[in-house]
């Protein structure tokens, strides 16, 4: 999903955890990422999945919130709101220290919200689309704004209207009503996922679906942290996928099918952040003059972004799986005993 036109302001919440784990790289996010839920995990793995291209300067103010929402957690925790409040207002001015207090001060209060906030906008317009305008417009005001805006766009023309003029004139509500509303939506979503819940299998292999389309770092991170959790899950998920690296699973005969399918130039920057298994792999498969001519290309391009090599390799990694798919190719996985189809 390339963002390079798309406003800071158009990030969901999922959005940003997710360019700030890349932003920080492989260790510190792995170190965050054991403080999510499997539910986050699963949701910030798709947004990294789909991230590229994000500007930097989109980069740059996910970064900045991040580290404003830590501060004006700790000066709440050294003296409560108010000292907060005094503080952030000389840093920040008062409407950048109001705008973070009324957040952290809603979350807070209100952190039942939050399994609205993972939701899908379609699970969230089956709960509230036989609601009252008034219910609908409590509930959307504890979204985030996009995911609100997409909710409303599938709503019916005139309860549209309703909803939105009824968020804009709403008062205070009594925090019990909506501890009440909390949970009864809550109830409801957990019996639409469990009546809506696939097989274990299915799940392994969606994941293993989307960290094939992710690039190598959003990889590392996620199979790390779910190795950890769990290393059987992990297996079963690695099984499923086929990586640039799994071409040392190909035989010579594949490799050749495979060759025919990349340019010269797109198989360089992909060998450029390879191991030599697979640059052995690649190059013995070639003719001596073509072998020679791939290394002159590889010299030739310089250093390259990771981002590009990662790309490069995982276009071929698609590229590959097509073919078997097509039954040109077979990819020899469990350790050579099994063949596995991906």
């Amino acid at each position: 999903m390339p963002l390079r036109d798309i406003r800071y302001e158009e990030l969901t919440g999922s959005q940003k955890a997710a360019i700030l784990l890349i932003a920080l790289g492989v260790e510190a996010a792995s170190l965050l990422a054991r403080h999510f839920s499997d539910q986050e995990i699963e949701v910030i793995t798709k947004e990294m999945a789909m991230l590229h291209d994000v500007p930097a300067q989109v980069i740059d103010r996910v970064i900045i919130e991040f580290y404003d929402m830590l501060r004006a957690r700790e000066y709440i925790a050294q003296g409560g709101l108010e000292y907060a409040r005094r503080i952030l207002e000389q840093a920040l001015g008062p409407k950048r220290a109001n705008e973070l207090l009324q957040r952290i001060e809603r979350t807070s209060k209100l952190s039942g919200f939050e399994f609205m906030r993972r939701a899908h906008p379609n699970q969230i317009l089956n709960l509230i689309q036989n609601e009252h305008p008034q219910t609908i417009a409590l509930i959307l005001s504890f979204v985030e704004p996009a995911q609100a805006a997409r909710v409303i766009l599938r709503l019916p023309e005139d309860k549209q209207k309703e909803v939105v003029y009824r968020m804009a004139t709403m008062e205070q509500v009594q925090s019990e009503l909506l501890s009440d509303l909390e949970r009864a939506l809550e109830m409801q979503l957990e019996s639409m996922e469990s009546s809506q819940a696939t097989a274990e299998a299915g799940g392994v292999k969606a994941v293993a679906e989307i960290l094939n389309l992710a690039g190598k770092t959003a990889e590392k991170i996620i199979l790390d942290e779910i190795e950890a959790r769990n290393p059987e899950l992990a297996d079963k998920i690695r099984d499923l996928m086929f990586t640039f690296d799994d071409l040392v699973l190909l035989d010579d005969r594949s490799i050749q099918r495979v060759l025919k399918e990349v340019d010269t130039r797109q198989m360089a920057l992909a060998l450029k952040g390879a191991s030599e298994e697979v640059k052995q792999k690649i190059f013995k498969n070639m003719s001596e003059r073509a072998a020679t001519i791939l290394r002159e290309e590889m010299e030739y391009m310089g250093p390259v972004r990771l981002r590009d090599v990662e790309e490069a390799q995982r276009q071929i990694a698609n590229m590959v799986r097509t073919l078997e798919e097509e039954g040109e190719i077979v990819i020899a996985r469990g350790g050579g005993s099994e063949e596995i189809l991906v």
